[in-house]
């Protein structure tokens, strides 16, 4: 099973995350910050990630530094998850729409961190939730993770819908991509032999 615990503190937020790569898309979330509890429930369910997060934030501030530091501790534990990368599909991708809406994700286990984000979102906020917060979170995974992720919102006009099929894509090209491919069993998915920075 790959697995994976981690915890990081510092002076604005503690959190823990863990999760298994190889679940059944159970999710238990306490951060703080609703909405984004919702669209991590995203990525567990459809992913088919288990995955337990729990954050204490300076929300009093704002919820920058919570929903960035759990994308980058979210990162940490899938980087360690998923090992050495060894027989797995390496890339994966999805398209999902929900109603008017429709997202595209790809992502590449590389062991090199890299976003390219387009989505235009049609309103500032979600709630009370500050959607420029889903580009730091995602900055955050990418670093942290090592991957390269390409996020692209086509088409959208309700600002919910547009996240939700952003992180329902995301869990499903995960999933694609952390899948064992039976052809390339035990071999690294590179020329280079190496999939790890």
């Amino acid at each position: 099973m790959r697995t994976a615990t981690v915890t990081r503190n510092t002076l604005e937020t503690q959190i823990t995350v863990s999760l298994n790569l190889d679940g059944s898309g159970v999710g238990r979330f306490e951060t703080g910050v609703p909405f984004l509890d919702h669209m991590m429930d995203q990525i567990a369910r459809h992913g088919l990630i288990d995955l337990d997060v729990v954050a204490h934030g300076d929300l009093h501030i704002d919820a920058h530094h919570t929903v960035e530091d759990i994308g980058i501790t979210l990162g940490q534990a899938f980087a360690k998850a998923i090992g050495d990368k060894k027989g797995i599909r390496r890339y994966g991708h999805a398209y999902v729409p929900l109603d008017e809406a429709l997202s595209r994700v790809v992502i590449d286990l590389s062991g090199r961190p890299g976003l390219s984000y387009n989505v235009e979102y049609t309103r500032a906020s979600i709630g009370q939730f500050d959607v420029d917060l889903f580009s730091e979170f995602f900055h955050g995974f990418v670093n942290h993770g090592m991957v390269t992720l390409h996020i692209d919102n086509l088409r959208g006009v309700n600002s919910h819908h547009q996240a939700e099929t952003i992180f329902k894509a995301f869990g499903r090209a995960l999933r694609m991509a952390c899948e064992a491919d039976e052809r390339m069993a035990g071999q690294t998915p590179s020329t280079k032999g190496t999939l790890s920075v």
